[in-house]
C-alpha cells in the first residue's frame, strides 16, 4: 500500500490478490533492511558471482496453476528465494514442504543456469548495500 497509497486495486500484486507481487515491493522490502536486489545480466557468466559476498538469490520463475490435483495448461510467475546455510545453499520456494538443499557453489552455479536457460526466468542478487556501492559482489570480465 505504501508504493500506491491512493490506489483502489493494488497494481503491485495479482488482480486476485493471491500475491505474486512485483519487483517493486521486494525492492522496497530490501531496501527496508539496507539491502539490495540487483537484476541479473543473463548474458554473464555466472561464474563471475562472488558468491562470499552476496546473500541470497530471488528468482521470478514460471510455474504450473493448479486446482486441487488438477494441473491446467497454464504458467504464472513465482517467486522463490536461494540461501547459503553453512555452506550448503537451499531453495526456499514456499511451494515445497521443507527447503530443498542444492549443494555447495557449484551446484548453486548450476541451478541458476537450469533456470535461466530454460527461460522467461529473472534472477536477482541480494547484497548489502556497501557490498553493492562497491562493486565486491562481481567479479571483473
Amino acid at each position: 500500500r505504501r508504493l500506491s497509497p491512493n490506489s483502489f486495486f493494488n497494481p503491485h500484486r495479482s488482480f486476485l490478490g493471491t500475491g505474486n507481487y512485483d519487483i517493486n515491493v521486494i525492492m522496497g522490502a530490501l531496501q527496508s533492511l539496507e539491502l539490495v536486489g540487483i537484476w541479473w545480466d543473463k548474458r554473464r557468466s555466472l561464474e563471475r558471482l562472488v558468491l562470499d559476498q552476496i546473500l541470497g538469490f530471488i528468482l521470478n520463475v514460471p510455474s504450473p496453476v493448479s486446482l486441487g490435483s488438477l494441473t491446467l495448461p497454464l504458467r504464472r510467475k513465482h517467486w522463490l528465494a536461494v540461501r547459503q546455510h553453512r555452506g550448503t545453499y537451499y531453495n526456499l520456494d514456499s511451494k515445497l514442504r521443507t527447503p530443498a538443499a542444492i549443494g555447495g557453489e557449484a551446484e548453486l552455479r548450476a541451478f541458476l543456469q537450469d533456470f535461466l536457460s530454460r527461460g522467461l526466468c529473472e534472477v536477482f542478487v541480494v547484497v548489502e548495500r556497501d557490498v553493492e556501492e562497491a562493486g565486491s559482489w562481481l567479479r571483473p570480465d
